[in-house]
């Protein structure tokens, strides 16, 4: 179960320099080099276990022949971590690599013709509910109730509850039911096993939270006569 949301940051780099042809050229700074550097740079950041932080670069594309001096590259990172300080820490040291990539692809060729755009294409805060939050003991009561034999764990993702819990909203997310893995691969799968376990746990979370009149009372705290 999530309550503590991930922050991310995406940005999307793109190198780009003259181009040319890759003999009579030769000489000219190239936009994918660039990028090379970068990434090998990259590759090398060591982040933090605890709170977990990470990074990768997503995808990359350019050139137009394996004869041509690239006049274009671009790439997309993905920035993650349970910790704002950790993520805003690590954004500015792989920026800083980027930029240190340009400078070097420039010295090596003596120019100044390589130039990089840096955009922010994602930006998602953390955030965090306490375990003890009434929304947290709700949803772990029902995950015992409607499965006793499955252990249920806090955990830290990137949901939609990021959001409202960047702002001091309590928020969870929950599964909804069945078994998967391999996620953000080719080989990603999902068996609806005890999928219908789900919609059970997230209905007695919302009865326990809300309340049911004449059985249970609400275990939000009231205001203005209503569970917030």
């Amino acid at each position: 179960m999530i309550n503590q949301g991930t922050g991310s940051h995406r940005y999307e780099i793109i190198f780009r320099g003259p181009g040319g042809h890759s003999f009579q050229e030769f000489g000219l700074p190239s936009a994918i080099h660039a990028m090379g550097r970068a990434i090998a740079k990259i590759a090398e950041l060591k982040t933090p276990s605890d709170p977990k932080t990470t990074f990768t670069v997503g995808t990359v594309q350019g050139g137009t022949s394996v004869n041509a001096i690239a006049a274009e590259a671009r790439m997309a990172v993905d920035m993650r971590s349970n910790s704002t300080d950790e993520l805003l820490k690590l954004e500015a040291r792989l920026l800083d690599l980027v930029k240190q990539s340009v400078a070097e692809e420039n010295a090596r060729w003596t120019t100044d013709k390589l130039t990089v755009e840096i955009k922010l294409i994602g930006d998602r805060p953390a955030g965090i509910v306490a375990p003890d939050s009434p929304i947290v003991q709700a949803a772990l009561k029902s995950a015992i109730a409607v499965a006793p034999d499955l252990k249920t764990r806090l955990e830290g993702s990137s949901t939609d509850s990021n959001q409202p819990m960047s702002l001091g909203i309590p928020a969870v997310t929950i599964g909804g039911g069945g078994e998967g893995g391999n996620w953000h691969s080719r080989n990603e799968w999902y068996k609806p096993t005890d999928a219908y376990l789900g919609p059970q746990r997230a209905l007695l979370t919302i009865l326990l939270l809300q309340g049911l009149d004449g059985v249970t009372k609400p275990t939000l705290a009231v205001r203005g006569g209503q569970p917030r």
